[in-house]
């Protein structure tokens, strides 16, 4: 398989986990109405372009100059995938719920552009995951780049579908329970294959 298609298969968890970024997007859909989860989500994947551009160049001297600090940036992405996996897994044993409140923003862009900056969980995506599935041989900035918009695609289309999906079930305040289980089981067991794969190569 190839570098795109295996970090494809390795951040699709990542991105249906839900997050800070995830939990905007759905208070501003189910305070207001789609446009307004459709705004918030071009907000928070703005503050996306942001980290790519500063991955892309940043990680290139990394790789070039700094292998010894690459390899602590790679054992730091294993370790949050690891770390990830196991609070899903806990999540399933303990039936936690998710729940979300209605909030209305002024401006939805720019809180999601703040949101999506101070995210920690997207700042190890970008520093401690991406990286690894760049290579030194190519062009890195353009491998950088091209891993980042396949995050933010992946990001746009699930955030923009669980907008529209919340806004159809407006009297409902959370996932259903048993469908969450379900969904952090399977995210959990993905990202920890995931991160054996990761300490394999």
């Amino acid at each position: 398989m190839s570098n795109f298609t295996l970090f494809t298969l390795t951040i699709i968890p990542l991105v249906l986990t839900p997050g800070p970024d995830m939990l905007f997007v759905i208070s501003q859909a189910i305070g207001k109405n789609f446009k307004s989860g459709m705004m918030a989500t071009f907000g928070v994947c703005s503050g996306y372009l942001v980290h790519s551009v500063l991955v892309a160049l940043g990680i290139s001297a990394i790789i070039v100059s700094y292998p010894m600090l690459f390899n602590a940036i790679r054992f730091l992405g294993i370790a949050y995938l690891m770390y990830l996996s196991v609070c899903l897994f806990r999540s399933v044993i303990q039936s936690n719920g998710i729940h979300i409140q209605k909030t209305n923003t002024p401006n939805p862009i720019r809180k999601g552009f703040i949101t999506s900056l101070l995210n920690p969980k997207v700042m190890l995506i970008y520093f401690a995951i991406l990286p690894q599935f760049m290579t030194a041989k190519g062009n890195t900035v353009i491998q950088g780049l091209e891993l980042s918009f396949i995050f933010i695609g992946l990001c746009i289309i699930v955030y923009l579908s669980v907008a529209y999906a919340f806004v159809k079930m407006t009297q409902k305040a959370g996932f259903d329970q048993s469908k969450q289980r379900w969904l952090d089981a399977t995210s959990g067991t993905m990202i920890m294959l995931a991160a054996t794969w990761l300490i394999a190569h």
